[in-house]
């Protein structure tokens, strides 16, 4: 049984390339939710504030 050497590299590069998309993916995603948490944090603030 003889080992493709081309395809198994074709199919380690994918896979790497595809762990590199889901890392960045997810950091962006993360900032996003902060950013989020902290902007829906600071209405609820002024909501507070309005309603006093």
């Amino acid at each position: 049984m003889e080992i493709n050497y081309t395809v198994t590299a074709i199919v380690v590069l994918l896979i790497i390339a595809l762990i590199i998309f889901l890392i960045r993916r997810n950091k962006k995603d993360e900032r996003t939710f902060k950013k989020e948490v902290i902007d829906s944090e600071k209405r609820v603030e002024k909501h507070d504030d309005q309603h006093v």
